[in-house]
């Protein structure tokens, strides 16, 4: 599936955007070389092959390097709540707005 220039300009339009005629060409040929790719994954044989319920899933025990959770700042609500026209038990009160 190839987009045209039209095809660019018209979901421009629909976006609100304003694309100079550069713009336009870049825009086409990266979205082009995007649909190339989707359809060279496509085309290849996945007959017989399970998903994975997450890519990490094939390198079997994954160590996470994550950070330890620690509290870095102190609580601020009250001062952040002084301001606030409405606070019930520290929760900041807002119009309803869907009935």
């Amino acid at each position: 599936m190839a987009l045209t220039p039209q095809d660019i300009e018209r979901v421009a339009n629909l976006a609100r955007l304003e694309l100079r005629a550069d713009e336009t060409e870049h825009t086409l040929s990266q979205l082009n070389g995007f649909f190339a790719l989707v359809e060279q994954m496509n085309a290849v044989n996945t007959e017989g092959v399970e998903p994975l319920a997450h890519p990490a899933a094939v390198l079997g025990q994954v160590a996470l390097r994550l950070r330890d959770d620690i509290v870095s700042e102190t609580d601020q609500r009250e001062a952040s709540q002084v301001s606030a026209p409405a606070v019930e038990r520290g929760l900041f009160l807002v119009p309803r707005v869907i009935e």
